[in-house]
């Protein structure tokens, strides 16, 4: 089993839960977050924030670091072979080819249990 956290833009999230649902991998948990890559997140430059007097104060006040982006995070638990499956369905649905796209983690899941009947392992993805 595969436990895949996958992080993409607010603005994907519809497309990739259909996306998901339609490749046969309907099961999965959602959260808000935060967070920036080396890239620092798309928006103004600090130059261009400067151009407009009335942003002096605020950007005195909140200092010239980028600020945390708000992302959505997918997780889900997959059996080894819909890894890739799961991988490429997210990857179509998010791929713009701009910085920000998102990121995948794939770790190895030892163990899953299903809490209302104990089963475990595979069995309990579905």
């Amino acid at each position: 089993m595969k436990l895949i956290f996958a992080i993409i833009r607010i603005a994907r999230m519809n497309e990739t839960k259909e996306a998901l649902s339609n490749a046969g991998l309907p099961s999965f948990t959602a959260m808000g977050v935060f967070g920036r890559g080396k890239g620092r997140g798309i928006g103004p430059t600090y130059q261009e924030v400067l151009s407009k007097p009335e942003n002096v104060e605020i950007l005195k006040q909140i200092g010239v670091e980028p600020r945390l982006k708000s992302k959505r995070m997918i997780t889900l638990v997959v059996p080894d072979d819909k890894k890739d499956l799961a991988v490429e369905t997210i990857i179509h649905t998010n791929q713009t080819g701009n910085s920000g796209d998102g990121k995948i983690i794939i770790i190895d899941a030892l163990d899953s249990i299903r809490v209302r009947t104990g089963e475990r392992g595979e069995l309990t993805l579905d």
